[in-house]
C-alpha cells in the first residue's frame, strides 16, 4: 500500500491521505477519523487497518482529517466535500467512519449530492446536535449500510442507532469489545472490510 497526500477542495483545510491499492482501483472508500478535540486523526489504529484490508483488497482509501472543529457541521461538509472528490476520480465511492466519524459517515451520506454506494460506521455516535441526527439519517441512505458496535461501549449512545438499524434491515455486527476495540482491531478490519469489498 502507498499513501499519497490530498488536499480535500472546500473552503475548509482538510487534508487527507490516499492508500492506494497494487491495482488499478476503480473504488475509493472515504474513512472519516474520530472527534478531531479528543485527538482524532486519519492515522486511528481502526482507520488505517480497515484502509490495509481494503487496498489488499483492491480498493483504495481516503483517509481525512477534518478541518477547524465546527460543531459537527463543518465536519459533516469535510466528509461531503472529500466523497465529491473521490467521486470525480472512481466508478464507485463508499464511506467508512469510527465514533464521531461514524456519525459523519451516515450523515454525508445521506446528504450529499453524490453517490454512496455503500457505508460502514463502527460505534457510531447516535447524534452530534438535533439536526445531525444518524438514526433519523439511516432512514435517507440510498445504498447498503453496516453498524459495527462493542456490547460493553460506555462511551457513545449505540442502542438507539443499532435498535432502528435493525429495524430498517441494516447489517449490524456486534463485537465483545469496549469503544476502542482493545485487541480486536484485525477482527474490526475483516468484517468492515468484507462488508465494504462486498458492496462497495
Amino acid at each position: 500500500m502507498t499513501a499519497d497526500t490530498v488536499l480535500v477542495p472546500g473552503v475548509r483545510d482538510v487534508r487527507a491521505s490516499l492508500d492506494e491499492s497494487q491495482r488499478d482501483a476503480d473504488a475509493c472508500v472515504v474513512a472519516c477519523p474520530p472527534h478531531p478535540q479528543h485527538r482524532g486523526h486519519r492515522g486511528d489504529k481502526r482507520l488505517v487497518t480497515v484502509a490495509d484490508a481494503l487496498t489488499a483488497g483492491g480498493v483504495d482509501c481516503l483517509r481525512i482529517d477534518y478541518g477547524d472543529w465546527d460543531e459537527g457541521y463543518g465536519e459533516r461538509e469535510d466528509v461531503r466535500n472529500a466523497v465529491r472528490w473521490a467521486a470525480e476520480r472512481y466508478d464507485r465511492v463508499g464511506l467508512f467512519g469510527f465514533s464521531f466519524g461514524g456519525c459523519l459517515a451516515i450523515l454525508a451520506a445521506a446528504s450529499v449530492d453524490a453517490p454512496v454506494t455503500a457505508v460502514s460506521a463502527l460505534a457510531p455516535a447516535d447524534r452530534l446536535a438535533d439536526d445531525l441526527d444518524a438514526v433519523a439519517a439511516l432512514e435517507d441512505l440510498d445504498s447498503p449500510a453496516q453498524i459495527c458496535y462493542g456490547e460493553r461501549d460506555d462511551v457513545v449512545n449505540w442502542e438507539r442507532i443499532v435498535e432502528r438499524a435493525e429495524e430498517l434491515g441494516v447489517e449490524t455486527v456486534r463485537f465483545g469489545a469496549d469503544h476502542f476495540f482493545v485487541g480486536q482491531h484485525e477482527k474490526v478490519g475483516d468484517a468492515v472490510s468484507a462488508f465494504l469489498l462486498r458492496t462497495v
